[in-house]
């Protein structure tokens, strides 16, 4: 429905009242503006990176000296987008498995110490646009359109182990599902997901 100033109004992809500052592990998915690919390839199954999804994946790694209590675990920077899971706490906030509900009794941090996933987000997404721009100016990488990255992004609380070693898959074979990747805009067999709403279809890493 459209809102009083004529654009479509949206709908927030977060959780309600869920504090995003959590310690835990959360499955990302971050795409492109308008799905374009801008770095590289996936060729017979192969993924290529081409400078510019060098420099994502980059800056994608040093969220680690921004947050020092965020640590990553299994990413992947495909052509026009970036699966990633990151987990939120300091050593001593998590118990065992970096899980969701995995809380120490006594925390190391303070909520005012700990970033929130959004802001974390935010930060890469800030960081990877300067990066592409400057890679545009001076090495002519190809120009996006507006905007580097799509508003929104998907996101996915981890609550056990099974299904993070699901992700994790899910993550690792990324490349080798790429004809039929939802995301892929010359993949016919899948309409692609808009990660700025709720995701409602099935993927592989939920089953």
């Amino acid at each position: 429905m459209p809102s009083s100033g004529g654009r479509p109004s949206r709908k927030s992809i977060r959780l309600p009242d869920y504090d995003y500052t959590t310690p835990g592990a959360y499955f990302l998915t971050i795409v492109t503006n308008h799905r374009q690919s801008l770095f590289g390839d996936v060729v017979d199954g192969q993924l290529r990176l081409n400078p510019a999804g060098r420099a994502i994946e980059k800056t994608w790694t040093q969220l680690l000296d921004r947050y020092p209590i965020v640590s990553l675990d299994a990413y992947v920077v495909m052509p026009n987008h970036l699966h990633g899971i990151i987990v939120l706490g300091s050593e001593g906030d998590l118990v065992g498995a970096p899980l969701v509900g995995a809380r120490a009794d006594t925390e190391t941090t303070t909520r005012a110490e700990r970033p929130a996933l959004t802001d974390i987000v935010g930060a890469f997404k800030s960081l990877s646009t300067l990066a592409y721009i400057d890679g545009v100016k001076h090495l002519s990488w190809q120009p996006f359109e507006n905007k580097l990255w799509q508003r929104g992004y998907h996101e996915h609380i981890i609550r056990d182990e099974k299904s993070l070693e699901r992700i994790q898959d899910y993550i690792i074979a990324n490349p080798l599902m790429w004809e039929s990747d939802p995301e892929n805009p010359h993949s016919r067999s899948i309409k692609p997901v808009d990660t700025r709403r709720r995701l409602t279809r099935r993927e592989p890493w939920m089953t």
